[in-house]
């Protein structure tokens, strides 16, 4: 776990910063990945405030406790930080047994509903015109034709068009 301390309108003392770093500490026990935890403490007129912002995973997690003694300050801090990283966590694991329980269901069924397959067909792209891949086009029982312009020699689609007419793509030159 990465910890800065920051101190702010008061005097740095190591005993605040230990402190706050134990209490730290015991964050590691609920979080496997890699910590960073930024503290910044300060005083303003008779509150003492404490601020923790955690960094897990890219998931920010922060907290702010205002009280008359630094050392409740982050206690009570800590405690929120402690319940967020708690739900965070929980979260997670829901999310890994909801994706286990997909992929279980995908394999008794058979079926993947994610990612659609795509079929590869190969084909010669015969040169003809418009009319004559047209006349191809309403004989066969196929959506689209692709073929080659025979004035332009580029690749061209002649597909049904939902009003039924036919509808023609050629590729800006």
């Amino acid at each position: 776990m990465d910890v800065t301390v920051t101190f702010r309108h008061m005097e740095p003392t190591e005993s605040l910063k230990v402190y706050a770093e134990e209490k730290l500490s015991k964050i590691n026990k609920y979080i496997d990945a890699p910590i960073e935890a930024h503290v910044v403490l300060g005083v303003e007129k008779f509150r003492h405030q404490a601020d923790v912002t955690l960094s897990v995973n890219g998931t920010k997690i922060k907290a702010v406790e205002e009280t008359d003694d630094m050392y409740s300050a982050i206690d009570q801090v800590m405690d929120k930080i402690e319940k967020q990283v708690k739900r965070h966590r929980s979260k997670i694991r829901k999310r890994r047994v909801e994706n286990k329980k997909g992929e279980e269901e995908v394999e008794a069924t058979g079926e993947v509903a994610e990612e659609p397959m795509i079929e590869v067909e190969k084909m010669v792209a015969k040169p003809m015109d418009a009319e004559e891949a047209a006349i191809q086009l309403n004989m066969s029982e196929q959506d689209f034709l692709v073929f080659r312009n025979a004035k332009s020699m580029e690749i061209n689609v002649l597909y049904k068009r939902r009003d039924g007419h036919l509808g023609l793509i050629e590729p800006l030159s």
